[in-house]
């Protein structure tokens, strides 16, 4: 069985963001950059069920400029056998991401696709459903628990309610939540060898997709910084507070 894992480059989760003096984006100059936490979660899931003998390939894809083959090194040292990069300059939205990831999807035939239920940057948490739609597979959301049996993905996911338990017939497309996996870090001699696995480069343009962004990005503003607490004397005055100044209450 082939699985399909799509990866993201973002800025580290460790960083913290800086908007541009004339918001009209992110600072990434200069900026650490990393694996989308979640895509680490689809990765590591995909590498232990290859581990488990179910898998026979797993293969990952990202979307991006050159510097994105530094994510897709790092998902080939942690376990992966092969990478794509679909190389492109231009910002894409969920929709072109999802098409780029159905041309891949006709090309390589996986069995199952794996991708993180949403990346840290935009947190849109829609380009896997996207993807299910387009390539008209079956797709389990938000994966806590996941297991491949008799031609099936069985799928637990967590609900307002409680748990959900979903019976997917393969091929199809899960995306995992964090509760799914404890993600590895890569050894000293695996980024070694990564750098000796194969990597496609591929464009939009010879899978025979046209970006097209159907979004505009306005204006990007840092949050408002929070304020100081005080201490206040008695419960009297914090409800003068809490009512004239914060206006929490009438």
């Amino acid at each position: 069985m082939k699985i399909l894992v799509a990866v993201k480059r973002v800025i580290d989760y460790n960083v913290k963001v800086r908007v541009k003096a004339d918001l009209t984006d992110v600072e990434l100059a200069n900026t650490k950059m990393g694996l989308n936490p979640f895509c680490e979660i689809a990765v590591e899931e995909a590498i232990r069920l290859k581990e488990k003998g179910v898998a026979t390939e797993v293969v990952v894809v990202s979307i991006g400029n050159k510097a994105s083959q530094e994510q897709l090194r790092t998902a080939l040292a942690l376990g992966a056998d092969r990478g794509i990069l679909i190389e492109t300059e231009q910002v894409v939205d969920s929709l072109s991401v999802a098409k780029l990831l159905q041309a891949v999807v006709l090309e390589e035939k996986p069995e199952l696709v794996i991708l993180g239920k949403q990346s840290i940057d935009s947190d849109n948490g829609q380009t896997g459903q996207m993807l299910a739609a387009l390539a008209g597979m079956p797709q389990a959301t938000f994966a806590s628990e996941l297991t491949i049996a008799d031609g099936q993905a069985i799928v637990v996911r967590e609900v307002d309610g409680g748990l959900q338990t979903l019976e997917l017939n393969l091929p199809a497309v899960v995306t995992t939540d964090l509760r799914l996996n404890e993600p590895r870090y890569a050894s000293l001699p695996n980024i070694m060898k990564a750098k000796r696995k194969p990597l496609d480069v591929k464009t939009p343009e010879a899978l025979g997709v046209d970006l097209k962004c159907y979004l505009k990005v306005i204006k990007v503003e840092p949050p408002t910084e929070r304020q100081s607490g005080i201490v206040v004397e008695s419960i009297g005055e914090l409800v003068t507070k809490l009512k004239n100044e914060a206006k929490v209450i009438g």
